[in-house]
Order: structure tokens, then sequence, then C-alpha cells
């Protein structure tokens, strides 16, 4: 039956194949949130331990697991073969159930130790979702599904979490997590099944993007040399990105109650939403562009007027411009504008434009575990030197310092991938060597 299938999405029109492919990445993405972020909906109220709010040794624990998770993956997700795909991503999935029932299980406060364990597999998920999708002639509207859901996710978990604790109200914050993972466990297993029946990228599909494929230690050191400073500038600039992203999604609970005491568990889904679709169809609108090179500066561009808006969008709220729903819609806006081509399609752009053989996951998961080291930096700040912390301030501040920093470094990296474009000798000289 699965190869039936295969058949059809290879034969039949170009729309039937995206539509499949969007649902089942879209899908099985968003089915892993329901693992990793319903637990931080809860408030934990009057729990410490070891003079830390418990909430937040709970979302450092998930975090530090999540990170090593990505430091793992540097090396599993690059060297990852195609029949290896379905098996790991189930495994990680069940690992992480196992976990929050082990977190339901064991009383406060010896619990924290399984949001650990929960983090631990779940960081790998993305790269194997992704590597269904990359090196494909219009990987941009592939990753759509994907993307949004990195988008969507966790503000319409939540708002689910609120409404299955009030149908449930014997179900503690503790036992929730599990319930969670429990009710979309079937969806997940249905789209993981999607994913393991899309076509392998085409002849032309490698003639446009470059062929993807599993990096040994010797191409991953060559990756170093050749990209260098310019991998450096965008570790940076994703990781303060990341670090913004997970404090705004872990205390929106506790922002939205500074910015609009009278706020409504919608709003959570509704802001989310609408960033989503905003930022979906401007990176939809990039698979128009053919030439890998100028696909590749586009992409920049957007990451560019992402990062200001951060910093805009703060600075009319503090000016009274924007209400506090309109900043946290356009902070989102800005935010995943310069986040999401990052995490999709920049190095997918970048591998095609440089004609340098390898698999984005590999970039991305060094990016990914220096941004989740960034996000238990500020966790840890926040607790530990902010004297009565106000979460909506410190997201303020560090608005400011992400738009700031990452920009001056964009234009670091702007610099360096302008000396190595192809014109200069210098990317034909490695294609000879890695094609």
């Amino acid at each position: 039956m699965e190869s039936r299938i295969s058949n059809i999405l290879s034969r039949y029109p170009r729309s039937l194949f995206i539509v499949w492919s969007v649902v089942a990445s879209f899908g099985a993405y968003f089915c892993m949130y329901a693992f990793r972020k319903p637990f931080n909906t809860g408030l934990y109220e009057g729990l410490t331990l070891w003079g830390m709010d418990y909430k937040t040794v709970l979302i450092v624990m998930q975090v530090l697991g999540y990170m090593l998770s990505k430091a793992i993956g540097i090396k599993v997700i690059a060297e990852l073969r195609a029949k290896n795909r379905v098996s790991l991503i189930l495994g990680l999935i069940l690992f992480a159930e196992l976990s929050l029932l082990g977190f339901g299980a064991v009383p406060y406060p010896y619990n924290w130790v399984f949001l650990f364990f929960n983090g631990l597999p779940l960081g790998m998920v993305w790269g194997v979702v992704f590597s269904f999708l990359e090196g494909r002639r219009f990987t941009e509207v592939l990753v759509f599904g994907l993307s949004i859901s990195v988008i969507v996710a966790s503000g319409i978990l939540k708002s689910i979490y609120l409404l299955i604790s009030a149908w449930m109200p014997g179900v503690n914050e503790f036992w929730m997590p599990v319930v969670m993972g429990g009710c979309f466990l079937p969806l997940f297993v249905l789209f993981v099944w999607m994913l393991s029946v899309i076509p392998a990228p085409t002849s032309a599909d490698m003639r446009q993007r470059s062929a993807r494929i599993p990096m040994d230690n010797a191409r991953k050191k060559a990756a170093f040399v050749f990209f260098g400073t310019g991998l450096l500038c965008f570790i940076v600039i994703y990781a303060l990105l990341t670090t913004l992203r997970d404090f705004r999604d872990n205390f929106s609970v506790e922002i939205w109650n500074v910015v609009d005491p009278d706020w409504q568990s919608g709003f959570l889904s509704l802001t989310e939403l609408v960033s989503g679709v905003v930022v979906l169809i401007l990176i939809a609108l990039l698979s128009l562009i053919k030439n890998n090179l100028v696909g590749f500066w586009t992409t920049g561009s957007l990451i560019a007027l992402g990062l200001l808006g951060c910093s805009l969008s703060t600075l009319l709220y503090e000016w009274h411009v924007l209400s506090g729903f309109n900043w946290t819609l356009l902070l989102g806006i800005s935010l995943f504008m310069a986040y999401t081509p990052i995490q999709t399609i920049l190095f997918d752009r970048m591998l095609a434009a440089f004609r340098f053989r390898g698999n984005a996951g590999f970039f991305i998961y060094i990016c990914d575990t220096a941004g989740y080291l960034g996000s238990v930096a500020l966790l840890l700040y926040k607790e530990f030197f902010v004297v009565a912390p106000d979460p909506a301030q410190i997201l303020i501040n560090f608005s400011y310092g992400t738009s700031l920093i990452g920009f001056t470094t964009l234009l670091g990296a702007a610099w360096f991938f302008h000396r190595i474009e192809p014109a200069g000798g210098r990317v034909n000289q490695s294609a000879r060597h890695f094609n």
C-alpha cells in the first residue's frame, strides 16, 4: 500500500504531493508539541525548589534536556539515513510520553527530573521531519506545514490544555501533560506514516538544489572551514531569536497578565495563528525565486526586517501607540519573520547556492544547541539576578537586545557571504570537491 501511495504522489499533479507533505509535516510536528509544551501552561503556584520558583525549575530542566538533544542531533540528524527515520521518530516520542507519565506519578518535588528526560528525545523530532522535505525544488512550500506548526502549536495547545482542565477538574497540573500526550499519540503515528510514504527527491530536485546526503566527520569539518564566519553569525542570531521565542512562550500567561489583565485564553491561539499566516505567506513567496543565490539573499533580507520589527513594535508599545494585544501580535510576527526562515529555508538555500553537498539539519542543529543554551541562561538570569522579576519587562529588554545585536551580526554575515559568492571563484573550487 505504501509503495502505491508513493507512486501516486510521484505521478499525479504536484499539488497533491505538496498538500500531502504539508499536512503530514504540520501534523507530526504539531503533535510533538503536545508532548513538550502543555506542562508550562500550569502555574505551579506556591511551589519552590532550591530557592527557585518550581515552574522555572521545570522549564530549565526540560530545556536542558532539549538542548542536549539538539547537541546529540548534530551527529544523529547529520548522519541519519532514510531507512531509519520512522523507527527513530516513533521511539523518540514514546520515550517522551513515558517521561510525562513519570512526571505525573512521582510527587513534587522529585518529579522535575522527568521533564529533563522528556526534553531529551524531543529535540531531534524536528530534524527527522525536515529530512523528509529538504533538497527539493519547492522546499519553501513543503515546509509550510512544518513552519506553521512551530508558530501556532504552542498557543493552540495551551488553549486546549485550559479547555481540558475545565472539562476534567479532577486532573491536576502534574497529570495534565501525560493526558495531553496520550490524546495526540494516535494522531502522531498517523502523520508519521504519511511522512514515510513521501517519495525521495527526484534527479531534477538534485540538479537544482544539490544532493542531500548524510555527513561524515570529514564533510562536517569541511562545512565549518568553508562557511566559517558566516555560520558563526547565523548561530548568534538564531540563539538570540530562540531565547526570545522560548521566553515569550514559556511565560506567555504571566506576560498577558501584565500587558492585558482582561485577556482571554483564545488570545494565545489568535496571535500565533495571525503571526503564522503572515510569516508563512512571505516564506511561500520565496519559492517563486528560482535562482538560489537570489533566494539566499532575499531570505537574509526577510530576517533583517524581522529583527528590526522586534525593536520597533516594542518601542511603539512603550510609547503607548500599541495596545498590549497589538504589541504581542506584532512582536510575534517580527520574531517569527526572522526565526522561521533560519529554521527552515536559509540553510537549504545556502547549500544549493554554494553547491555544497550535505544536509541542512546539521547546520540547524548547531544553531539550535546554541539557542537553547541561551534560553537556559535567560531563565537563570530572571531567577537569580532580577529583583521581583516582571516577565513582560524582561521580554521588552530582550527584544531590544535581540534586535540590536542580531541586526549587527547579520551585517557581518552579509559581508562574509558576499566575499564567497560564486563569482569570486572560491565556491566553484569547493563545488568541484563536494559535488
